[in-house]
């Protein structure tokens, strides 16, 4: 289907080629781009209800303010695409790769979306911290709220206790904080919305190398 966007025609089917385009504020209700390639394409406010973007490649998009009602986005490649205050009510997200992608303000009322939950949602469990000192080994105890992002492998919770190591966490994120071995340690605050990465909370990894690989900035 050819379609005349601000100027310009596209090709809009399954698998077109439509990487860099300006397809801002386009009327793309139910259209097909199954497969597509969208890196970097412009779709600030283009009107995607109901779009098929199954597999599409979208990585670096800029989807802000986009209507996404309904859109089929399973598998679909999201890496650092810019969503911010999107409508992704009743979207199906499922199997998509959101690492690094900007949800903030996005609508995300019953979207099918991710397994993102990477810690335990009951009990206690172990894992590890990036602090000034290297890596501590820390308990997030059965009590403590806790979730991970939809856009990292960065988990947080409200609070957790120190089983190995001490230190200080200096982040913009968290209050500077210190670390002593046998200490509860409590986060000022404590934000589960999925759709925000680094927010109020004690950040942690699940596992020691993703600790010990993340940059000093956690």
């Amino acid at each position: 289907m050819k379609k005349t966007i601000n100027g310009k025609e596209y090709t809009i089917e399954p698998g077109a080629d439509l990487q860099y385009a300006d397809l801002q504020y386009a009327d793309l209700q139910y259209a097909n781009l199954v497969g597509a390639d969208l890196r970097g394409v412009i779709l600030r406010n283009a009107n995607l209800r109901g779009a098929d973007l199954v597999g599409a490649n979208l990585v670096g998009a800029n989807l802000v303010d986009a209507d996404l009602l309904d859109a089929d986005l399973r598998g679909a490649n999201l890496v650092g695409a810019i969503l911010e205050g999107a409508n992704l009510v009743d979207a199906n997200l499922g199997g998509a790769n959101l690492v690094g992608a900007d949800l903030g303000g996005a609508d995300l009322e019953n979207a099918k979306l991710p397994n993102f939950q990477l810690p335990p949602e009951k009990g206690s469990f172990i894992a590890y911290k990036k602090v000034d000192t290297g890596v501590i080994e820390i308990l997030i105890p059965e009590d403590a709220k806790r979730t991970s992002s939809l856009v990292s492998r960065k988990c947080r919770a409200s609070h957790v206790m120190v089983l190995e190591g001490s230190g200080f966490s200096p982040t913009h994120t968290e209050k500077k904080l210190e670390y002593k071995e046998g200490e509860v340690v409590y986060a000022d605050a404590f934000n589960d919305d999925i759709r925000v990465d680094c927010t109020s909370g004690i950040h942690f990894f699940m596992t020691k190398k993703e600790a010990e690989e993340w940059g000093s900035n956690i």
